[in-house]
């Protein structure tokens, strides 16, 4: 083992993955707006120990993933240069550093309410579930795509639950929230499985691609799509038709990523490089914030144009 210091127990904590924790905020803003919660100092300080908790917990997470993958890395071009495969990481200090952030990151939780504290411990318990033998289902077909991409709704859950709102999260909402994660995920994983150009090469390096195939990922990912715009449509019909107007530029943000994740060497296999991506990145801050101002914005005609007809 080369002995690197604490730079690479820092760069297996992944603390550049700490963006994803954004979408913990749509939870936020959709708590604030369905039970007009008082916004002032103690709430913006309950949501940044939320997205410091998401950190910990993820941070947790993907130790662990790194030790646990770092044979089939080895099979990668790229992630075979992360510092377990490089024998950069002591694995008995890497196990209790998993440990140390996952009871940090719980720790911190029990300060903001049974909500975020179930929230988190789920989310971690998951991590467990998808890295840890026998179960492990980051080796199962279509599996490890729906149990990754349900950290989704549990961001969203903390983000929810962090305002100290006492309503549940409309269903509704928390499954299109796991489907356009789903959706990112199997595009991942169809720009990685191209990527890596031989099917042997890619089944050694994730189990799940000896079923997977061009087609089979293509029609993943078209279900993942069209679920999500189905329940999206029953939560915006539902809570807020205003956000009716935002559905041609969500799915001008679907066809984007989807163009993303066809090019060669996709910039999708690497989420955090995303922000190079600058025109996407613009697209995207205008879709969301456009669906923040539509949470407040009233457009009484559109209740008049999508009233329901009555059938007698």
């Amino acid at each position: 083992m080369n002995n690197s210091g604490i730079t690479p127990y820092i760069k297996i904590a992944r603390l550049d993955h700490w963006f994803k924790n954004v979408f913990m905020l749509p939870g936020v803003l959709v708590a604030v707006y369905i039970d007009h919660i008082q916004i002032n100092g103690i709430f913006f300080f309950k949501v940044a120990i939320a997205l410091l908790v998401l950190g910990l917990v993820a941070s947790s997470y993907y130790v662990l993933n790194e030790i646990l993958d770092a044979d089939r890395d080895r099979f990668h071009p790229v992630k075979k240069n992360r510092p377990v495969p490089l024998g950069q990481i002591n694995i008995s200090i890497g196990y209790i550093l998993w440990l140390l952030l996952g009871a940090a990151g719980i720790a911190l939780a029990t300060t903001l309410g049974k909500g975020v504290l179930y929230s988190s411990i789920i989310l971690w318990f998951m991590g467990c579930l998808y890295n840890i033998p026998p179960v492990r289902t980051k080796e199962k077909p279509y599996l490890d795509v729906l149990s990754e991409s349900v950290n989704n709704p549990l961001r969203l859950l903390v983000g929810w639950y962090a305002t100290g709102t006492q309503l549940t999260a409309p269903i509704s909402l928390l499954l299109s929230y796991w489907m356009i994660g789903a959706f990112f995920m199997a595009v991942k994983r169809y720009a990685e499985y191209v990527h890596i150009n031989d099917p042997d090469r890619a089944a050694a390096y994730r189990e799940s691609f000896r079923h997977y195939s061009k087609e089979r990922l293509l029609i993943s990912i078209i279900y993942y799509t069209s679920a999500f715009a189905l329940f999206f449509g029953i939560f915006l019909i539902r809570y807020r038709i205003e956000l009716i107007l935002s559905v041609p530029l969500i799915a001008g943000f679907v066809a984007w990523y989807m163009h993303l994740g066809f090019q060669e060497n996709s910039p999708v296999q690497y989420p955090e490089k995303l922000y190079r991506q600058k025109g996407f990145v613009i697209y995207t801050l205008f879709t969301m914030t456009l669906c923040l101002a539509l949470l407040y914005i009233e457009i009484p005609a559109l209740k008049t144009i999508f009233a329901q007809t009555m059938i007698r």
